[in-house]
């Protein structure tokens, strides 16, 4: 029945994900965002607070102070705006600094640190205004905006109880001197950010479960899609079955072609065939440069007879290599002295052929 009405049950395979991911399909929260910025700029003002509020009144001070030689000319003028543009930059720059490393921070954090090239591509129905419209009012957009809602009316009443404090002060009916002002509104300030933030991170915390459950949920899948992606991903079976036959076709031509270079060839005796080489300047061990069974077996003792290599029949030594050894690997260690008993016994024929030719 699921099957029928498309309704998605399963979940997404680790293609789907990695395509949606490309296409910048994850779970991200503004409210994460905003969290880690917000973090930036507070730990920027309380490392390089005081440094600022110290540069910001030497400056007052001394604009202030010279105020009566102060000559109002375009180029002073000119100079002015300067020298507060950097008076400024210098107070700026940490916040600033802080604040970009704190929404790149999140950024990374919540998209792995890796980039969505397809999300990156220029994407025209963005620009339609009719689609523009249908997301406008569309019900992912209208719950979006409840929920923005709903965010709002939390930090208001978390923050309800130190604004109202904060209005009682008798600092607002009465005379006070102006370090008595700075304290107030630094310790009106700090109390009323950290209820924000604390409020700001259960919501950040909150959106992002729900996007991550919201993303999910879009990403899962129809028994039919995932048939159908299983099915591409792993291919027909038939072509895959002509693949490794075409595989295994070149790799046996491969092989006998190394037949010919082979010292000898050890047999169970039909069964089984193992063509071994060894080269005492290039390699430690002897090595299997072909080994097949029955017809493979016929096919490698014939080319050792055409070429004229020795064919030894050892069952044990021959049943062995073929189990434990490799084609292009060298043989097992616990075979290095049954095979050099096969090479002594070649090398010992092939030295007294030589010497039969030379003496005719």
């Amino acid at each position: 029945m699921n099957e029928q009405s498309g309704e998605k049950t399963e979940k997404p395979t680790a293609k789907r994900l990695e395509e949606a991911f490309n296409k910048g399909q994850i779970a991200r929260s503004p409210e994460v965002q905003t969290v880690f910025v917000l973090g930036g700029a507070l730990l920027a003002l309380a490392f390089t607070g005081a440094e600022m509020w110290r540069v910001m009144a030497d400056s007052l001070a001394a604009m202030l102070g010279h105020l009566h030689e102060t000559a109002i000319t375009i180029n002073a003028m000119q100079g002015y705006a300067i020298t507060g543009a950097l008076v400024l930059g210098h107070c700026v720059w940490p916040v600033l600094a802080a604040t970009i490393t704190g929404g790149l921070l999140a950024g990374g954090i919540q998209t792995r640190f890796r980039t969505s090239p397809d999300a990156l591509a220029v994407n025209w129905e963005r620009l339609s205004p009719v689609e523009g419209f249908k997301r406008l009012f569309s019900l992912r957009s209208t719950v979006s905006t409840a929920l923005g809602m709903a965010k709002l009316s939390v930090i208001i009443a978390l923050c309800y109880g130190v604004i109202k404090k904060i209005l009682q002060d008798p600092i607002f009916h009465s005379s006070v001197d102006v370090a008595r002002i700075a304290a107030f509104m630094a310790d009106s300030s700090f109390k009323l950010i950290l209820q924000v933030g604390v409020a700001l991170v259960v919501l950040a915390a909150a959106d992002y479960a729900y996007k991550f459950w919201q993303t999910s949920q879009d990403l899962m899948m129809t028994k039919e899609e995932l048939k159908e992606e299983t099915k591409n991903t792993e291919g027909n079976p038939a072509v895959k079955a002509r693949q490794r036959r075409r595989r295994q076709s070149i790799t046996k031509r491969k092989m006998l072609a190394e037949v010919p270079k082979a010292d000898v060839v050890v047999t169970n005796p039909t069964h089984i065939a193992i063509a071994l080489r060894y080269d005492r300047k290039t390699m430690k061990a002897p090595k299997i440069i072909a080994k097949g069974i029955r017809l493979n077996a016929n096919q490698i003792r014939e080319i050792a007879r055409q070429h004229q290599v020795p064919i030894v029949e050892n069952k044990p030594l021959a049943r062995l290599m073929f189990k434990y050894g490799r084609v292009g690997g060298e043989i097992p260690a616990q075979l290095y002295a049954a095979v050099a008993e096969v090479l002594a016994w070649v090398y010992r024929v092939n030295a007294y052929r030589y010497y039969r030719e030379q003496s005719l």
